[in-house]
């Protein structure tokens, strides 16, 4: 599966699936935009890419800042002229009591995660349409229908952007611009050797996610010519969300 020629834009681009996601596209071809927080972790991760003979360039961005998010596809479209797939990334979590977590904190998780993906893919999608369309996809999580406590911010914001999907790929159905949404589960993006017995036996598939399922998804999602599937979520969680476990 080639990208070569694509323009991809990735927002948490900088560790973790974020980064997984970034570098598989420039391995196959495309040209990488990191949208990244914390600039240590996005240069890493641009200079694995380049190193590796691929093309990026590391955009240092809050995307819980319209303005930041305006100018990460501003500058976008000067390097590479277009956008071709954007993939709603970035995120951020805090488990506080809904008794304790404050407006401040709250919010914070929402437009980081929820508000940006809108902003985000609103800002791509304009550049798209002169192009002839495009991909978007939102990385939301299995918690936006099953959760654990103090996890309300984050809870609601993954699952607006399931919500959120739907609805920007009926606004942007004309101009041929898919959207759609991958819910991951458990995937772990540290010490895979840690995991334990018990952690793979939670999962119908016999082992804990790893980044690339995610990423194998999103490969899924944007290549050329699958225009078929739009406006939908799909779960990779291992089957972990339909394995029922008595303790």
């Amino acid at each position: 599966m080639s990208y070569k020629g694509k323009v991809v834009v990735v927002t948490g681009a900088g560790r973790g699936l974020g980064g997984s996601i970034a570098e598989t596209y420039a391995s196959k071809g495309a040209k990488v935009v990191l949208a990244e927080k914390v600039a240590l972790w996005g240069l890493e991760t641009e200079k694995s890419i380049t190193s590796a003979g691929g093309i990026a360039t590391f955009i240092q961005t809050d995307v819980s800042r319209p303005d930041e998010i305006e100018a990460l596809i501003k500058t976008s479209v000067e390097l590479y002229g277009k956008i071709d797939i954007l993939i709603n990334n970035a995120g951020i979590s805090k488990w506080k009591s809904p008794y304790k977590i404050t407006v401040e904190e709250w919010d914070e998780i929402i437009n980081t995660n929820l508000r940006s993906v809108f902003l985000c893919s609103r800002e791509a999608a304009k550049i798209m349409r002169i192009h002839g369309g495009g991909s978007i996809v939102n990385i939301a999580s299995t918690r936006a229908y099953m959760s654990e406590p103090d996890s309300e911010a984050y809870a609601a914001s993954k699952g607006g952007i399931v919500s959120l999907t739907h609805a920007l790929a009926t606004s942007f159905s004309p101009d041929h611009i898919q959207v759609n949404c991958v819910s991951p589960g458990w995937i772990e993006t540290g010490d895979y050797t840690q995991l334990n017995e018990a952690d793979h036996n939670q999962h119908l598939s016999g082992r804990v996610g790893m980044p690339q399922d995610i990423v194998s998804a999103c490969l899924y999602l944007t290549s050329e010519g699958n225009d078929f599937i739009n406006g939908t979520n799909i779960t990779v969680d291992g089957g972990m969300t339909r394995k029922m476990i008595y303790l």
